[in-house]
């Protein structure tokens, strides 16, 4: 009720925890407190949250427009709801290296279990369009130490993003995953790889958990999720996937509206208030209101 039952030390460390059994987890995107709840009512490992995610919903494109305040605000909102471990996508970290370790700062007061920091330049773009540029190898790991030597839990999980693969090449993506490692990166995100063989090429180099980005209509295929475990990664996130199929839904409901003036033939099709009640625990504050204000939840 009101926030999860375990602080943010108790997620990182279980962040952690996990990570030590070499399992895949699995990070579905959460677009807002709500669909987190459902994520963690659905078994999964943790919460993933996507700069993509947060730009659209602010009706913006994914080019960096997103402020730390923004990012921190949503960041804190779904850590609180959820007892899973979040992991949010930070940028390039908003600014010099100086700006990294506020933003590090900022997201570790806001709860999260990780967060992981790109070497793209500023301003970013969407990590499967073409036409992205790096920044140069000194101001990425300058960028990561910063981060790094900012957190005051040594659970936040700190994890190195690259986007050299897709305009340097996969060598020079492992040369920088390695430098990263060196650095202190607690993980390694090799943006848009191709196929199978970059992910383990990666995972043969590193000797930290690496993350795989299956998202939709973007430069990797859609592997399984016993596909990537075999090849050794130790995280995957759909960052998008929840997002993108309630806009397909909500376009089509908007559609059946206007054609058909209500919405009788599609109700079988949305989440009954029943189900809502139960994720939002509307039992326990009526329990704990009650001497105050008391209401009955319908059936």
């Amino acid at each position: 009720m009101l926030n999860s039952s375990l602080s943010a030390a108790s997620k990182r460390a279980n962040l952690r925890a996990q990570l030590a059994t070499g399992d895949l987890l699995l990070l579905p995107g959460a677009f807002n407190p709500l669909s987190a709840k459902l994520i963690e009512s659905k078994g999964f490992d943790g919460v993933y949250i996507s700069g993509a995610v947060m730009s659209a919903d602010l009706g913006l494109p994914d080019i960096g427009l997103t402020t730390l305040c923004e990012v921190a605000g949503r960041a804190q909102q779904i850590s609180r709801v959820t007892n899973l471990p979040s992991l949010v996508d930070a940028d390039t970290g908003f600014g010099e290296p100086m700006n990294v370790a506020r933003t590090v700062q900022t997201l570790e007061d806001a709860g999260v279990a990780g967060l992981h920091i790109e070497d793209q330049v500023t301003p970013k773009r969407c990590g499967h369009l073409d036409g992205k540029q790096v920044v140069d190898p000194t101001t990425a790991l300058q960028r990561l130490r910063a981060a790094v030597n900012a957190r005051r839990d040594e659970n936040l999980l700190i994890m190195a993003r690259t986007d050299i693969r897709a305009v340097e090449g996969l060598d020079a993506c492992i040369d920088r995953a390695k430098a990263f490692v060196d650095a202190g990166a607690d993980a390694i995100f090799p943006e848009a790889m191709l196929d199978l063989s970059e992910f383990a090429a990666v995972r043969a180099a590193v000797d930290v958990p690496i993350l795989a980005n299956m998202t939709e209509f973007g430069k990797s295929d859609l592997f399984s999720t016993e596909q990537l475990a075999n090849v050794g990664v130790n995280i995957v996130i759909f960052p998008v996937s929840l997002l993108r199929v309630a806009m397909g839904a909500a376009s089509r409901a908007l559609d059946v509206l206007r054609r058909e003036g209500h919405l009788t033939s599609i109700l079988g099709e949305m989440q009954h208030r029943a189900d809502l009640y139960e994720l939002l625990d509307y039992e326990s504050y009526q329990a704990y209101d009650a001497d105050i204000f008391n209401f009955n939840v319908p059936r």
